[in-house]
Protein backbone atom coordinates (compact mmCIF):
# COMPACT_ATOMS: atom_id res chain seq x y z
CA UNK A 1 0.00 0.00 0.00
CA UNK A 2 1.56 3.12 -1.42
CA UNK A 3 0.72 5.83 1.38
CA UNK A 4 2.15 9.17 0.35
CA UNK A 5 0.01 11.09 3.23
CA UNK A 6 0.07 9.06 6.17
CA UNK A 7 -1.73 12.04 8.66
CA UNK A 8 -4.38 12.28 5.89
CA UNK A 9 -4.93 8.95 5.84
CA UNK A 10 -5.58 9.30 9.91
CA UNK A 11 -8.15 12.01 9.17
CA UNK A 12 -9.72 10.62 6.36
CA UNK A 13 -9.97 7.40 8.60
CA UNK A 14 -11.78 9.05 11.42
CA UNK A 15 -13.66 11.26 9.54
CA UNK A 16 -15.44 8.14 7.39
CA UNK A 17 -15.52 6.28 11.13
CA UNK A 18 -17.36 9.80 12.43
CA UNK A 19 -19.63 9.51 8.91
CA UNK A 20 -20.54 6.47 9.54
CA UNK A 21 -21.30 6.46 12.90
CA UNK A 22 -18.41 4.07 14.29
CA UNK A 23 -17.55 3.73 17.66
CA UNK A 24 -13.71 2.75 16.89
CA UNK A 25 -11.27 2.99 13.45
CA UNK A 26 -8.55 1.15 13.35
CA UNK A 27 -5.45 3.23 12.20
CA UNK A 28 -2.23 1.28 10.81
CA UNK A 29 0.67 1.75 10.50
CA UNK A 30 1.36 3.54 14.09
CA UNK A 31 3.44 6.22 14.31
CA UNK A 32 5.10 8.84 17.10
CA UNK A 33 3.43 11.61 14.81
CA UNK A 34 -0.39 9.61 14.43
CA UNK A 35 0.35 9.52 18.20
CA UNK A 36 0.91 12.67 18.96
CA UNK A 37 -2.21 13.39 17.10
CA UNK A 38 -4.31 11.24 18.83
CA UNK A 39 -3.46 12.40 22.26
CA UNK A 40 -4.07 15.91 21.20
CA UNK A 41 -7.59 14.91 19.91
CA UNK A 42 -8.39 13.12 23.73
CA UNK A 43 -6.68 15.89 25.24
CA UNK A 44 -9.07 18.87 23.76
CA UNK A 45 -12.10 16.07 24.12
CA UNK A 46 -12.36 15.13 20.11
CA UNK A 47 -12.04 11.28 20.53
CA UNK A 48 -12.77 9.61 23.51
CA UNK A 49 -9.35 7.25 23.67
CA UNK A 50 -7.06 5.23 22.08
CA UNK A 51 -4.92 2.12 22.43
CA UNK A 52 -2.79 0.10 20.46
CA UNK A 53 -2.51 -3.51 19.98
CA UNK A 54 -0.27 -5.90 17.87
CA UNK A 55 3.61 -5.74 17.82
CA UNK A 56 5.93 -4.31 15.04
CA UNK A 57 4.64 -4.28 11.77
CA UNK A 58 1.55 -5.61 13.13
CA UNK A 59 1.07 -2.80 15.42
CA UNK A 60 -2.20 -0.80 15.32
CA UNK A 61 -4.16 2.13 17.11
CA UNK A 62 -7.86 1.40 17.66
CA UNK A 63 -9.38 5.43 17.91
CA UNK A 64 -12.66 5.58 19.80
CA UNK A 65 -14.66 7.79 18.42
CA UNK A 66 -16.98 10.05 21.00
CA UNK A 67 -20.01 10.71 20.19
CA UNK A 68 -22.61 13.22 22.11
CA UNK A 69 -26.12 11.51 23.97
CA UNK A 70 -27.55 13.36 20.61
CA UNK A 71 -25.22 10.85 18.55
CA UNK A 72 -23.72 14.33 17.13
CA UNK A 73 -19.83 13.46 17.14
CA UNK A 74 -17.47 15.66 19.06
CA UNK A 75 -15.86 15.73 15.70
CA UNK A 76 -17.55 18.48 13.22
CA UNK A 77 -14.49 18.31 10.55
CA UNK A 78 -11.03 17.39 10.14
CA UNK A 79 -8.60 19.16 7.36
CA UNK A 80 -5.38 18.69 6.27
CA UNK A 81 -3.60 21.61 6.09
CA UNK A 82 0.38 21.16 5.09
CA UNK A 83 0.35 18.39 3.05
CA UNK A 84 3.69 16.82 1.85
CA UNK A 85 3.90 18.89 -1.74
CA UNK A 86 2.72 22.17 0.17
CA UNK A 87 4.04 22.72 3.70
CA UNK A 88 2.79 25.14 5.66
CA UNK A 89 4.35 27.11 8.09
CA UNK A 90 3.33 29.36 11.30
CA UNK A 91 5.44 31.87 12.97
CA UNK A 92 4.40 31.95 16.78
CA UNK A 93 2.16 35.09 16.27
CA UNK A 94 0.85 34.01 13.21
CA UNK A 95 -0.38 30.41 14.39
CA UNK A 96 -4.08 30.44 12.74
CA UNK A 97 -7.34 30.46 14.94
CA UNK A 98 -9.82 27.97 14.02
CA UNK A 99 -13.49 29.06 13.54
CA UNK A 100 -12.67 32.38 15.76
CA UNK A 101 -11.21 29.23 19.17
CA UNK A 102 -14.26 26.99 18.53
CA UNK A 103 -11.76 24.30 16.49
CA UNK A 104 -7.97 23.99 17.32
CA UNK A 105 -4.66 23.66 14.69
CA UNK A 106 -2.74 21.38 15.70
CA UNK A 107 1.09 22.20 15.07
CA UNK A 108 3.80 20.31 15.00
CA UNK A 109 6.90 22.34 16.67
CA UNK A 110 10.50 22.43 17.63
CA UNK A 111 8.91 21.21 21.25
CA UNK A 112 6.60 18.88 20.02
CA UNK A 113 2.91 18.78 18.79
CA UNK A 114 0.94 21.44 20.53
CA UNK A 115 -2.42 22.99 19.78
CA UNK A 116 -2.46 26.38 18.19
CA UNK A 117 -3.53 27.58 22.02
CA UNK A 118 -0.27 25.97 23.26
CA UNK A 119 1.70 27.36 20.45
CA UNK A 120 0.28 30.98 20.63
CA UNK A 121 1.23 30.61 24.62
CA UNK A 122 4.77 29.61 24.35
CA UNK A 123 5.07 31.79 21.48
CA UNK A 124 6.67 29.57 18.60
CA UNK A 125 5.79 29.05 15.14
CA UNK A 126 5.82 25.25 13.19
CA UNK A 127 4.63 23.24 10.94
CA UNK A 128 0.34 23.36 10.47
CA UNK A 129 -0.92 20.02 10.41
CA UNK A 130 -4.26 19.93 10.63
CA UNK A 131 -7.63 21.85 12.01
CA UNK A 132 -10.09 19.86 13.81
CA UNK A 133 -13.33 21.19 14.53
Amino acid sequence: MNMTDPIADMLTRIRNGVQARMETVDIVPVSKVKTEIARILKAEGYIENYSFSGEGVDRKMTVTLKYASDKRSAITGLKRISKPGLRVYAKGENVPKVLNGLGIAIVSTSEGMMTDKEARKKHIGGEVIAYIW
